[in-house]
Protein backbone atom coordinates (compact mmCIF):
# COMPACT_ATOMS: atom_id res chain seq x y z
CA UNK A 1 0.00 0.00 0.00
CA UNK A 2 1.55 3.09 -0.77
CA UNK A 3 1.59 6.09 1.82
CA UNK A 4 -0.42 9.57 1.08
CA UNK A 5 1.41 12.03 -0.57
CA UNK A 6 3.58 13.55 1.36
CA UNK A 7 3.64 17.23 -0.34
CA UNK A 8 0.55 18.90 -1.86
CA UNK A 9 1.26 20.76 -5.29
CA UNK A 10 3.29 23.48 -5.01
CA UNK A 11 0.82 25.40 -7.66
CA UNK A 12 -1.84 25.32 -6.06
CA UNK A 13 -0.26 26.51 -2.91
CA UNK A 14 1.50 29.39 -4.81
CA UNK A 15 -1.71 30.46 -6.53
CA UNK A 16 -3.87 30.34 -2.96
CA UNK A 17 -0.81 32.74 -1.59
CA UNK A 18 -0.81 35.08 -4.54
CA UNK A 19 -4.59 35.08 -4.36
CA UNK A 20 -4.74 35.50 -0.71
CA UNK A 21 -2.26 38.47 -0.63
CA UNK A 22 -3.20 39.59 -4.04
CA UNK A 23 -0.26 40.06 -6.04
CA UNK A 24 -1.57 37.71 -9.10
CA UNK A 25 -1.45 40.55 -11.55
CA UNK A 26 2.00 41.85 -10.60
CA UNK A 27 3.62 38.14 -10.68
CA UNK A 28 2.14 37.59 -13.91
CA UNK A 29 3.29 41.35 -15.03
CA UNK A 30 6.62 40.23 -13.77
CA UNK A 31 6.44 36.58 -15.51
CA UNK A 32 5.12 38.79 -19.03
CA UNK A 33 7.83 41.30 -19.22
CA UNK A 34 10.58 38.52 -18.28
CA UNK A 35 8.93 35.79 -21.21
CA UNK A 36 7.82 38.80 -23.96
CA UNK A 37 9.75 37.15 -26.57
CA UNK A 38 8.18 33.62 -25.99
CA UNK A 39 4.72 34.86 -25.78
CA UNK A 40 4.60 37.28 -28.91
CA UNK A 41 7.37 36.26 -30.42
CA UNK A 42 10.87 37.92 -31.64
CA UNK A 43 9.60 40.07 -34.09
CA UNK A 44 6.74 41.89 -32.17
CA UNK A 45 9.22 41.79 -29.23
CA UNK A 46 11.94 43.90 -30.88
CA UNK A 47 9.13 46.32 -31.13
CA UNK A 48 6.80 46.19 -28.11
CA UNK A 49 7.22 45.84 -24.39
CA UNK A 50 4.75 45.48 -21.74
CA UNK A 51 4.18 48.13 -19.26
CA UNK A 52 1.93 47.38 -16.94
CA UNK A 53 -1.45 45.48 -16.22
CA UNK A 54 -4.16 47.75 -14.04
CA UNK A 55 -8.03 46.72 -14.39
CA UNK A 56 -7.40 43.73 -16.72
CA UNK A 57 -6.46 46.16 -18.89
CA UNK A 58 -2.51 45.84 -20.59
CA UNK A 59 -0.63 48.97 -21.10
CA UNK A 60 1.88 47.85 -24.00
CA UNK A 61 4.90 50.49 -25.33
CA UNK A 62 5.45 50.46 -28.79
CA UNK A 63 8.02 51.58 -30.72
CA UNK A 64 6.60 54.14 -33.22
CA UNK A 65 3.04 54.70 -35.01
CA UNK A 66 3.37 52.43 -37.47
CA UNK A 67 3.97 49.49 -35.25
CA UNK A 68 1.04 50.79 -33.19
CA UNK A 69 -1.37 50.59 -35.94
CA UNK A 70 -0.05 47.13 -37.20
CA UNK A 71 -0.65 45.95 -33.22
CA UNK A 72 -4.04 47.66 -33.78
CA UNK A 73 -5.20 45.38 -36.10
CA UNK A 74 -3.54 42.16 -33.92
CA UNK A 75 -5.10 42.68 -30.77
CA UNK A 76 -7.60 40.00 -30.89
CA UNK A 77 -4.59 37.83 -31.62
CA UNK A 78 -2.25 39.38 -28.71
CA UNK A 79 -5.02 38.74 -26.35
CA UNK A 80 -5.45 34.95 -26.90
CA UNK A 81 -1.26 34.63 -26.72
CA UNK A 82 -1.32 36.33 -23.83
CA UNK A 83 -4.12 34.86 -21.98
CA UNK A 84 -2.83 31.78 -22.66
CA UNK A 85 0.55 32.37 -21.00
CA UNK A 86 -1.50 33.38 -17.89
CA UNK A 87 -3.65 30.12 -18.14
CA UNK A 88 -6.82 32.12 -17.99
CA UNK A 89 -8.16 35.80 -18.81
CA UNK A 90 -5.97 37.79 -17.21
CA UNK A 91 -5.87 40.57 -19.68
CA UNK A 92 -9.62 41.79 -21.22
CA UNK A 93 -7.70 44.66 -23.21
CA UNK A 94 -4.84 46.25 -24.48
CA UNK A 95 -4.04 49.71 -24.64
CA UNK A 96 -1.19 51.08 -27.18
CA UNK A 97 0.86 53.99 -26.41
CA UNK A 98 4.35 54.93 -28.27
CA UNK A 99 7.17 55.17 -26.25
CA UNK A 100 10.72 54.06 -26.36
CA UNK A 101 11.62 50.55 -26.49
CA UNK A 102 15.08 49.72 -24.42
CA UNK A 103 17.60 47.69 -26.26
CA UNK A 104 19.25 46.72 -23.22
CA UNK A 105 21.01 43.08 -22.84
CA UNK A 106 20.29 41.26 -19.83
CA UNK A 107 22.58 41.80 -17.52
CA UNK A 108 22.21 38.69 -15.66
CA UNK A 109 22.16 35.22 -17.66
CA UNK A 110 20.24 32.62 -16.39
CA UNK A 111 21.91 31.15 -13.68
CA UNK A 112 22.04 27.63 -13.10
CA UNK A 113 20.05 26.16 -10.35
CA UNK A 114 22.02 24.08 -7.56
CA UNK A 115 21.15 21.31 -5.14
CA UNK A 116 21.95 22.23 -1.84
CA UNK A 117 24.91 21.12 -0.87
CA UNK A 118 24.54 18.93 1.99
CA UNK A 119 22.26 16.87 -0.42
CA UNK A 120 25.07 16.79 -3.32
CA UNK A 121 26.25 13.42 -2.29
CA UNK A 122 22.57 11.75 -1.72
CA UNK A 123 20.61 10.76 -5.15
CA UNK A 124 17.36 10.08 -4.66
CA UNK A 125 15.92 6.93 -6.42
CA UNK A 126 14.04 6.79 -9.62
CA UNK A 127 10.94 5.91 -7.40
CA UNK A 128 10.99 8.78 -5.15
CA UNK A 129 11.71 11.48 -8.62
CA UNK A 130 8.54 9.77 -10.45
CA UNK A 131 6.98 10.44 -6.83
CA UNK A 132 7.97 13.90 -6.95
CA UNK A 133 7.39 14.78 -10.82
CA UNK A 134 3.73 15.40 -10.15
CA UNK A 135 3.93 17.49 -7.90
CA UNK A 136 6.43 19.81 -9.50
CA UNK A 137 4.39 19.46 -12.91
CA UNK A 138 2.65 22.50 -12.88
CA UNK A 139 5.61 24.70 -13.40
CA UNK A 140 5.91 25.59 -16.97
CA UNK A 141 9.80 27.09 -17.00
CA UNK A 142 11.80 23.04 -17.75
CA UNK A 143 15.14 23.73 -15.37
CA UNK A 144 12.83 25.21 -12.38
CA UNK A 145 10.40 22.40 -12.51
CA UNK A 146 13.55 19.53 -12.67
CA UNK A 147 15.18 21.79 -9.88
CA UNK A 148 12.10 21.72 -7.84
CA UNK A 149 11.51 17.74 -8.73
CA UNK A 150 15.00 17.04 -7.64
CA UNK A 151 14.73 19.11 -4.14
CA UNK A 152 10.98 17.50 -3.43
CA UNK A 153 12.47 13.58 -4.48
CA UNK A 154 15.53 15.20 -1.95
CA UNK A 155 12.79 15.57 0.56
CA UNK A 156 10.98 12.29 0.42
CA UNK A 157 14.30 10.24 0.22
CA UNK A 158 15.23 12.17 3.55
CA UNK A 159 11.85 11.38 4.87
CA UNK A 160 12.10 7.90 4.15
CA UNK A 161 15.67 7.40 6.07
CA UNK A 162 13.82 8.93 9.02
CA UNK A 163 11.02 7.61 10.50
CA UNK A 164 10.43 10.46 13.01
CA UNK A 165 10.16 13.23 10.19
CA UNK A 166 6.69 11.21 8.96
CA UNK A 167 5.24 11.31 12.54
CA UNK A 168 6.16 15.16 13.06
CA UNK A 169 8.39 14.83 15.83
CA UNK A 170 11.56 16.06 16.45
CA UNK A 171 15.03 14.66 15.37
CA UNK A 172 17.04 14.09 18.64
CA UNK A 173 20.29 16.18 18.31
Amino acid sequence: MRPTAFFASIASILKAVAHRHGIETPLFEHRLRRRWAEVVGEQLAAHTRPDQIRFKKLYLIVENSVWLQQLTFLKPTLLEKINAAADGPAVSDIVLRVGEIRREEKAVQSSKLEVDPRMSNIEPSATLREEAEPHAAAVSDPELREHLTTVIAHALSTQAADPASRTGRERPT
